[in-house]
């Protein structure tokens, strides 16, 4: 008869390198508390309250905040994630990754001249200075874009890309529904305040994910430390990235959402994404950002539950040739956890007892599952480490006469 079995050992008694424990039922945690409400803004910005994170509330002044683990995609810190929130120019990095895709797919050159309508020259707040019935190269101007927030750039490469801004918004809001950006929707390429131009701290921590991940060739735009255009020398405006603590990506204001920044770091092989909008002022923006970036790298670490091929259990096997077989990991197992927390989180083995001969080597048997606290989880298959044929008559027979 088959039965369900489950063992439960510490997190603690596996990274040590064992699997021991007793034998118990499985616990599951209760879900993690929901972010509570922000109080009313005043000019988009609000008194520091805690976000939510997995080792418990932290306090920042962010009205909106989202930091992601790019490994494992895992929120780190949530704070309003997915309230809807004016995202001024980080707007630009969804601008930036169709114009990426349009690279990619050779309808776009970097060399190729693309020309400077009067409404580009005209457009108001930050700028590349584009010149008036000149053309200005493709590369140019995503650096302008990137580097120097240029609302002028963005409207060159958005009617050189698909006629008019218009047309280009359209493919914008294509593209982020293709990406699952539920909390995004766009009025212009530039991030300009509009109605019903919006995304959230997720929605931008994700995309910046995505830019990383899908256009590695073209990420380098966003570490540029500075730009000169026109005889113009400008700085990038993100703080992070001019002082080396970040190789990207963007920052944006308005009056109605605050200062905002998005930024990517790679520290020791783990990479952290984080979005942040409606602090007060643009010292505050770089301090907040530095601040809550280095917290995310002191507090996680990536660790390594259990290789590839490993075995991790004995597992007995009705009418065998053998009366046992061992249960082994099919992939390599890597897990984000918070530091200090081995002791409190749980592995658990999963597979019908005993397995039924014939077994074939490499047949999925069961898996392998870490519980954090919280309920959190995360499991790999186990897979039987070599074939178990079944016995034939007179082996059953000697084996029920030796049992």
């Amino acid at each position: 008869m088959q039965t369900r079995r489950f063992l439960l050992a510490g997190g603690a008694a596996l990274f040590s390198g064992g699997l021991g424990g007793a034998v118990a039922r499985p616990r599951h945690g209760a879900a993690s508390s929901a972010v509570p409400a922000a109080p009313a803004p005043v000019g988009g910005i609000v008194p520091e309250t805690p976000a939510s994170t997995p080792v418990g509330p932290v306090d920042t002044m962010a009205r909106w905040a989202c930091i992601l683990d790019y490994g494992s995609g895992a929120a780190l810190l949530e704070k309003n994630a997915d309230e809807r929130m004016p995202p001024s120019s980080l707007t630009k990095m969804m601008t930036a990754y169709v114009t990426f895709g349009m690279l990619r797919a050779v309808r776009l050159k970097l060399d190729q001249m693309l020309p400077v309508s009067e409404r580009a020259w005209r457009m108001q707040g930050s700028k590349m200075f584009v010149p008036l019935g000149q053309s200005v190269a493709v590369q140019d101007l995503i650096q302008g874009m990137v580097i120097q927030s240029g609302n002028d750039a963005c409207i060159v490469l958005s009617e050189g890309i698909s006629g008019s801004q218009e047309q280009f918004v359209a493919l914008m809001n294509d593209t982020a529904a293709k990406l699952g950006l539920t909390n995004s929707h766009f009025m212009n390429a530039t991030g300009w305040p509009a109605d019903n131009h919006y995304m959230s701290a997720r929605d931008v921590a994700y995309l910046a994910l995505r830019l990383i991940h899908d256009f590695p060739e073209y990420y380098h735009f966003f570490s540029e430390k500075e730009f000169v255009f026109n005889k113009i020398h400008q700085e990038n405006r993100n703080i992070l990235v001019v002082k080396g603590l970040a190789d990207g990506l963007k920052t944006g204001h308005t009056d109605a959402g605050g200062f905002g920044l998005c930024a990517s770091s790679e520290r020791d092989g783990r990479r952290v994404v984080m979005a942040i909008n409606g602090l007060p002022s643009d010292g505050a923006r770089g301090r907040e950002g530095e601040r809550l970036m280095g917290w995310a790298f002191a507090n996680f670490e990536t660790a390594q539950i259990i290789n590839k091929g490993e075995i991790v259990e004995q597992a007995p096997v009705w009418m065998g040739a053998s009366q046992t077989v061992p249960l082994v990991a099919a992939q390599e197992f890597r897990m984000l956890l918070p530091h200090g927390w081995k002791n409190s989180t749980h592995v658990a083995i999963d597979y019908d007892s005993p397995l039924i001969a014939p077994v074939s080597e490499g047949q999925v048997v069961g898996q392998l599952s870490v519980v954090l606290p919280g309920g959190r989880k995360a499991s790999i298959p186990l897979v039987a480490g070599q074939g178990v044929p079944a016995l034939g008559l007179l082996g059953r027979a000697a084996r029920r006469l030796h049992l």
